[in-house]
């Protein structure tokens, strides 16, 4: 297992940015004598030398922190065991536990997330001949911090820049917390890490940071499920890292309820260099908010927007428009209040697609008003199927599903895209609501942004299955 080629680590799909948990997981091998390659196809393609890598190797390692590249991998995973039955075929991350039941199926090993160690006793394990680990399937736990070892995957101006007008900046990623101390029904992270978070040391934090500087990013996302689920250490990270990298932009993602229980620290965060902040904002319906357990209110929404752009910064917001609370009138506020607050250019279109996913373990199945509106679990979809009692509904969801990736393909502007998307739910809504649209009051230049929209909840486009 120790030469070049035995083990191959892939990553299928972490929106936009370079897998820093393949990264990891290169740097404890390495230090264990190991002397893994890494193949990253959201940015590789899987061409004649990438399968002869991946018939060679001895053990496959599928990084799955999210739906698509769980997806993807499934997809990649078939290929190798037709192509190479001898090896040892693993998935490890965040969906690899949602999913461990179906991957048992399919895998020789099933990790969850934060796995480094355990992998590396499962390649000591197939070295010898032994059993290997079963892994922390449930509970990761604090481990020893190593700086990824980012020289294994492709360059950083391959993935995901900072759009800022007509400049594109290189920019990295970075995790200053793991796991999340909320209990979001609809988040893949609860049944997981179960409300616990851990914190990264500053030093660990910036480290990463000063890797992806040397590479050429001018600005880094904080890609924390929730930057501030430990406020003074966020304030910590963000004070240090403008101290040693003044120049260097950041954005991060905080929930609607940190943003008004620590509006004190936008202005300084702007100061620090934050041009923009993701916020889960789902929906503007109360009873949906209430259904996800999101922590809010529909009337939180404008204050929480009202905070960050008082601060100078730009708010993104998510949605998950289709879920089966969902009404048609609930959609259509969603479009007036878009309209209302001029976010037309801060709301990628694909979150005017979203459906709810629902994976095995999700805190939502165990909801009893559910129950009457679940179907069967979907395998390959990797959801449990559900249902809405208006048929507008549905008839809407695949009608802005293809307008939003025909938009995407021939990169048609953000507020031009929305105006489509009011249309066809007026028009569903019946004559006489909202069916006289008007221009777009977002036509200006769109906010600073990341190339690669952010949501980690949606299934993979045909363009991106079809690149496995």
């Amino acid at each position: 297992m120790r030469g070049r080629g035995d083990i191959v680590l892939v990553s299928c799909y972490e929106p936009g940015h370079q897998p820093a948990g393949v990264a990891t997981v290169v740097a404890f091998l390495r230090r264990a004598g190991f002397d893994p390659t890494c193949l990253d196809l959201a940015v590789e393609p899987l061409d004649d030398r990438a399968r002869a890598r991946l018939n060679a190797a001895r053990l496959v390692a599928l990084s799955v922190p999210m739906h698509t590249a769980l997806t993807l991998g499934l997809k990649v995973a078939e290929r190798i065991r037709r192509e190479n039955p001898g090896a040892h075929l693993c998935f490890f991350g965040l969906y690899a536990v949602l999913n461990q039941a179906l991957l048992r199926e399919r895998a020789d090993t099933v990790l969850g997330p934060d796995c480094d160690e355990t992998l590396v006793a499962l390649c000591a394990a197939l070295e010898t001949g032994a059993a290997g680990p079963s892994g922390p399937l449930r509970g990761p736990r604090r481990l020893p911090v190593i700086a990824p070892a980012r020289d294994a995957l492709p360059a950083l101006d391959r993935y995901a820049r900072l759009a800022v007008g007509a400049e594109r900046r290189v920019a990295g990623h970075v995790e200053a917390t793991r796991g999340c101390k909320h209990l979001c029904r609809h988040c893949p992270l609860p049944p997981v890490y179960q409300g616990r978070f851990f914190a990264i040391p500053v030093d660990a934090v910036l480290a990463d940071v000063a890797l992806q500087v040397a590479a050429g990013a001018r600005h880094i996302d904080f890609g924390d499920p929730d930057f501030l689920n430990g406020p003074t250490h966020a304030l910590r990270v963000a004070r240090a890292f403008h101290a040693a990298h003044p120049e260097v932009t950041f954005s991060f993602t905080a929930k609607v309820e940190h943003i008004l229980a620590h509006r004190e620290f936008f202005p300084e965060m702007a100061a620090l260099g934050a041009v923009f902040v993701v916020s889960a904002f789902e929906s503007l319906s109360d009873e949906v908010l209430t259904a996800l357990a999101k922590g809010h209110r529909a009337a939180d929404l404008v204050p929480a927007l009202r905070i960050v752009r008082g601060a100078g910064i730009s708010l993104r917001p998510t949605f998950v428009p289709f879920t089966p609370w969902t009404t048609l009138d609930d959609y259509l506020a969603l479009c007036r209040f878009i309209r209302a607050e001029a976010l037309e250019n801060e709301v990628d279109p694909v979150q005017l697609s979203i459906r709810l996913l629902i994976p095995p373990g999700s805190l939502l199945l165990a909801l009893p008003d559910l129950s009457s509106r679940l179907g069967p679990l979907d395998a390959p979809g990797l959801t449990t199927l559900w249902t809405v009692a208006d048929p507008r509904l549905a008839g809407l969801e695949a009608d802005v599903a293809a307008l939003v990736e025909e938009a995407t393909r021939v990169e048609a502007p953000a507020a031009e895209t929305f105006a489509r998307i009011h249309a066809l739910a007026a028009v569903a809504a019946g004559a006489g609501v909202d069916l006289e649209v008007g221009p777009a009051t977002g036509g200006g230049p769109a906010p600073p942004h990341l190339t690669e929209p952010w949501f980690c909840c949606a299934a993979p486009t045909r363009r991106q299955l079809g690149a496995v």
